[in-house]
């Protein structure tokens, strides 16, 4: 149900950028997802298409990029994707492991209309 309060937040700053320049819609707003976040992009799409009517963010499509968890050992230093679950380092097998991405979720850009 967390989606709810995130995609609120993303209309919020769409809206405030777009009418910040003079917009008189918002056509298209690009999201970045790291895989480690728990955001579901359909929940976002559903929430989206609610909560954005009569806004000048209505009928505008989103674009979701996901990105990879990478992810660095602390003792081998060894820099590595996380391709299923969370595992231990692949070279030493040390748990003691560092995220480096994968866990953001920021609206990276709008486009608009004049």
């Amino acid at each position: 149900m967390h989606e709810l309060a995130v995609t609120e937040s993303v209309l919020d700053i769409a809206c405030k950028h777009a009418q910040k320049a003079q917009a008189t819609k918002v056509t298209d707003i690009y999201l970045v997802i790291g895989r480690l976040s728990s955001i579901v992009d359909d929940s976002i799409e559903f929430y989206w298409n609610i909560i954005s009517k009569d806004t000048i963010c209505e009928e505008a499509q989103l674009h979701f990029n996901r990105v990879p968890a990478k992810l660095v050992c602390q003792e081998c230093a060894h820099e590595y994707i996380l391709e299923g679950d969370l595992t231990a380092c692949q070279n030493c097998q040390s748990v003691n492991i560092r995220v480096l991405s994968g866990d953001e979720f920021h609206l990276e850009s709008i486009e608009i209309q004049r």
